[in-house]
């Protein structure tokens, strides 16, 4: 079974497809068609999941998941939240930005936050979930694996960012990997 994934992050279908493989599962991810450019305005994570969904379904009429991400940041009222990706223009920068605006904060508790939507080959909401993963904000960056705000996420329970962890861990515990696990054990009961 083939299901478009809304996203054009190439790495993120790669991610997507390593965690299907480790569940033993027939099913592969794919990228939407080239021209999928979704206009991400809805105010919450849900919002723009659905968002990217219905876009990539308007293209593809075929089961399309889409999710949405980010970090928030209890400190600084949940931000930066649905703008995770929009925070600075490089993730360098971005990184820069929360560690400047935590400068002399106690509470550094954040949470990376995922919202997925399922649609079915008729544009239904098939299955919306969220996976959420606990943790906090370092002071410096540790870590070279992953990407965004892996390098100061401290994981919850655990001595290492999670920059530090390796793929196979990182897709054990990451909010996007919870959020899969529920959609994957909806479609094998489907």
């Amino acid at each position: 079974m083939h299901i478009v994934l809304a996203s054009s992050n190439k790495h993120k279908v790669q991610e997507i497809n390593d965690i299907v493989k480790s569940m033993g599962m027939d099913i592969e991810f794919i990228l939407p068609p080239s021209d999928f450019d979704p206009i991400e305005d809805g105010k919450t994570f849900e919002e723009n999941s659905f968002i990217k969904a219905h876009s990539a379904w308007e293209l593809s009429k075929s089961w399309v998941l889409a999710d949405d991400s980010g970090l928030c940041i209890d400190a600084l009222n949940g931000k930066p939240g649905i703008y995770s990706a929009r925070y600075a223009q490089t993730p360098a920068l971005r990184i820069q930005r929360v560690l400047k605006e935590l400068e002399g904060t106690e509470n550094r508790n954040a949470h990376f936050t995922c919202s997925m939507t399922l649609l079915n080959p008729k544009g239904e909401i098939a299955y919306k979930v969220e996976g959420i993963c606990e943790g906090s904000i370092i002071q410096e960056t540790r870590g070279t694996n992953g990407f965004g705000y892996d390098p100061i996420f401290l994981v919850k329970g655990d001595t290492r960012t999670m920059a530090e962890l390796s793929e196979e861990e990182k897709n054990l515990i990451s909010h996007r990997s919870i959020a899969l696990r529920k959609v994957l054990d909806f479609l094998k009961n489907k």
